[in-house]
């Protein structure tokens, strides 16, 4: 299937990833807003959407989708990117080529070295064959106290103003310290770096891109999947079983022959319509693909009345089918 284009650039994202967060801070940083000049689609890491799938066959944050067709698939392409729209702030402008020479340096270092350790300290289970967990955090202690070395003078890994390489470290080593708080502020030889990354913690360009409209908390939704609204007690007891039969609120799937289910732009018509007044729901997220295969059919077919078409569920769905359970509203 060719993938269809967006009309604007589309920008699959991950709230708390440091790499999509590095991205959405540049793209913010050149002035872009999502809705007005781009499209923000946060991905469930479980459940990831076959429009990302086709657009990059890594099928890891962050992605930028161009409306031509091109598409940046490391973060650092469109940090590059968004800089090239805009860069006020001068995070590579007025920088000369010695300057730009080091920030790589520090860049390689940290998507390099740093990471290695940071994940390895971070997720030891991952990586039972590897040096201890404590190896590892000695080792990003050792960069790290290097790093501090460099923002002694005015503040900044570069100097008296925030470079590339600032906004492209600040979220892993806000990764780091998030891990052991205690032991991050007892570190010793990072005065300078602890006080670094508070100024970023508390910063407002932080605080942007971890809120909407940059920082969603709901997944979005593909209009690839189909989607279905259950009552609390009704998903609880299809655990029970392994299987999903209830139809609409109220009323099982051999009372009326199959599942309802809706569309992405559906949904909240349906809510409206038949749960208003029912309080939290779980939004139930199928791949109409994955149910075909497991031999339950879905069909489109009018609704009484109006004609519009909806998708239907011909048998119960097998909680393998289930992509993602979600609140809802």
């Amino acid at each position: 299937m060719t993938p269809s284009l967006p009309q604007r650039p589309a920008l699959y994202s991950f709230r708390r990833c440091p790499y999509a967060m590095r991205a959405r801070l540049a793209l913010a940083a050149a002035g872009l807003q999502p809705g007005r000049d781009l499209e923000l689609r946060e991905v469930a890491l479980k459940a990831k959407p076959p429009e990302l799938l086709e657009a990059s066959a890594k099928g890891t944050v962050p992605v930028l989708v161009l409306p031509d067709g091109g598409v940046l698939e490391e973060s650092l392409a469109i940090m590059g990117w968004a800089l090239e729209q805009a860069d006020p702030q001068g995070w590579l402008a007025g920088w000369d080529g010695a300057a730009q020479a080091q920030m790589q340096a520090l860049i390689d270092e940290n998507d390099g070295p740093f990471k290695h350790h940071l994940d390895r300290h971070r997720y030891p289970e991952r990586y039972a064959a590897a040096d201890p967990a404590a190896d590892h955090r000695r080792e990003a202690l050792a960069i790290l106290r290097g790093w501090d070395e460099l923002l002694q003078p005015g503040g900044w890994l570069l100097g008296d103003r925030p470079s590339l390489a600032d906004w492209a470290l600040l979220p892993f080593v806000r990764q780091f310290g998030l891990m052991e708080p205690a032991g991050w502020a007892a570190a010793a030889g990072l005065e300078a770096l602890q006080g670094w990354l508070d100024r970023y913690v508390a910063s407002p360009e932080l605080a942007a891109v971890m809120e909407a409209p940059w920082g969603l908390r709901r997944s979005w939704r593909s209009p690839r999947w189909i989607y279905h609204l259950a009552l609390n007690g009704d998903w609880h007891a299809a655990q029970g079983t392994g299987e999903y039969r209830i139809s609409t609120r109220g009323l099982t799937m051999e009372q009326v022959g199959f599942i309802h289910a809706s569309h992405a732009d559906q949904l909240a018509a349906t809510h409206q319509r038949f749960f208003a007044d029912a309080g939290p729901l779980k939004l139930l997220t199928l791949d109409p693909v994955r149910l075909e295969r497991l031999g339950v059919a879905v069909r489109l077919e009018p609704a009484p009345g109006c004609g519009e078409l909806f998708p239907h569920v011909y048998g119960a769905v097998p909680l393998e089918a289930v992509l993602q359970v979600e609140a809802y509203p």
